[in-house]
């Protein structure tokens, strides 16, 4: 029996449970709002108790989300360019705007394109 079958059960039992007492007595037994029940009364008097089985959804796609092929590349290329950074005598940060240098090899050769070199936070004094 699957996760489902068993929440789809719980709402069938939660409708019989509506018919035999009281609406309210129902909800607060099975946890559930009285606004919720309406709402799925609703949809059951119109379209049957199968409406009170979980649907299956899609994980949302976020509008400004990069590719994992692109996120792998920024990861790899900010934590190559800080360790070489820092392994200056002195330690330093990337900049925001590409001040410095304007492109920076890694340890395996890519170059990172806008990691320019400024002082780290605690230098600005």
């Amino acid at each position: 029996m699957s996760h489902d079958d068993v929440l789809f059960g719980y709402r069938l039992q939660l409708f019989d449970l509506a018919g035999r007492t009281s609406v309210s007595h129902a909800c607060r037994t099975f946890g559930v709002h009285r606004s919720t029940y309406y709402a799925w009364k609703a949809q059951v008097d119109r379209h049957g108790l199968e409406v009170l089985r979980p649907r299956e959804r899609r994980r949302p796609k976020m509008p400004n989300q990069l590719s994992a092929l692109v996120e792998e590349r920024i990861v790899a290329c900010g934590s190559a360019t800080l360790v070489l950074v820092r392994s200056g005598s002195r330690a330093s940060w990337p900049g925001r705007s590409g001040a410095g240098s304007s492109s920076r090899r890694t340890a395996s050769g890519a170059a990172c394109a806008g990691m320019g070199s400024t002082r780290a936070p605690s230098d600005s004094r």
